[in-house]
């Protein structure tokens, strides 16, 4: 159990998102975004967070915390993967006084938010995007491209829902098609690897425009800012961009297919992150769905998931509150301290 009220994080490469839960089954009070890179550890993020949002915490600090990290949650200190950061609940806790400070996995809670998330926080990718949203009928699958790459899945066990994180964004990617395997020739590996990260994320997407001008102009395969790559491509200014970002969604639509098949997430595959709400219209109209429906001998299978964009605010701040709120009924991996 939490003690209330409970700070709540989702600690990204990028930002940390920080909010407060007041008492049992409220919404998040957001006490403010601060920048990764702007503060040496998460002590000093949380309290400048707190600092920013004693209004709105009504002066009462936190009594336990729940963050979620980027990273892989493997011992009593986790390292961020795309940043400087080490996260120790056992350091947070007695930092701010707490009774109890946990660390989850970034898609942890974002997983659990998935269990009850509305249909007017979701947006429909393909076939199925006329059909009601209902409770999962099995497993889901919540990922998300940004800085780097997260999955997990949401699996229905008795009477709770056991939440699985992954470490599914450091897998092997490859091409499927000449064409793809010309780019894959001059894509920028990541030590050594083209992963689904090195492909699916900001940095990724930076490689593919990168290696898709090197290959159609001659020109040096060099990056430049995946905002820039991402606005261009959608104007259709670019050639080369608006490439990428359809090759872009089409390996997604693959990717999310694979994790539909390895959890059989009959309940619907959910994708958040920072990429996929911005490119909503080249996700529809593009090769997303068949890219996720082509895995023979169950395309007829994949043709029934549903996939959705998550268009809501810090979904795994909710997701944390959820956690925070209903603890018995989720299973899921931490790192934790406990006063005493």
């Amino acid at each position: 159990m939490f003690e209330f009220p409970v700070l709540v994080g989702d600690i990204g490469g990028t930002n940390a998102r920080f909010a407060l839960v007041p008492e049992t089954g409220a919404e998040p009070r957001m006490l403010s975004h601060e920048p990764t890179h702007g503060h040496p550890d998460p002590t000093s993020a949380i309290r400048a967070a707190l600092a920013k949002g004693a209004e709105a915490a009504g002066g009462r600090g936190p009594r336990s915390a729940i963050l979620a990290i980027a990273g892989r949650v493997d011992g009593p200190e986790i390292q961020l993967t795309n940043a400087p950061w080490l996260v120790a609940p056992a350091r947070i806790g007695p930092d701010f006084g707490l009774s109890r400070a946990v660390v989850v996995n970034d898609y942890v809670p974002v997983a659990a938010g998935a269990a009850d998330i509305a249909p007017t926080d979701l947006t429909p990718i393909g076939p199925c995007k006329d059909r009601p949203v209902e409770a999962p009928a099995g497993a889901r699958v919540v990922l998300g491209p940004g800085t780097g790459f997260g999955a997990a899945a949401l699996v229905p066990y008795g009477d709770h829902l056991a939440i699985v994180s992954t470490e599914a964004g450091h897998t092997d990617l490859g091409p499927m098609t000449p064409d793809e395997e010309a780019i894959w020739h001059v894509l920028e590996r990541a030590e050594g690897r083209i992963t689904v990260e090195t492909v699916l994320s900001g940095p990724g997407l930076a490689r593919l425009h990168a290696a898709v001008r090197h290959v159609r102009t001659g020109a040096p395969a060099e990056r430049i800012d995946p905002a820039a790559v991402t606005e261009a491509g959608l104007a259709a200014s670019d050639p080369h961009a608006a490439e990428a970002l359809a090759l872009f969604g089409r390996i997604l639509g693959r990717v999310c297919g694979n994790l539909a098949l390895t959890f059989l997430a009959t309940g619907g595959v959910y994708i958040g992150g920072g990429i996929a709400p911005r490119i909503v219209r080249v996700l529809q109209e593009g090769d997303f769905r068949p890219a996720f429906e082509d895995k023979a001998p169950f395309a007829a299978m994949m043709r029934e998931i549903p996939t959705s964009v998550i268009t809501v605010q810090d979904p795994a701040l909710t997701g944390l509150a959820a956690l925070a709120s209903e603890g018995e009924r989720f299973v899921y991996h931490a790192s934790e301290w406990r006063q005493g």
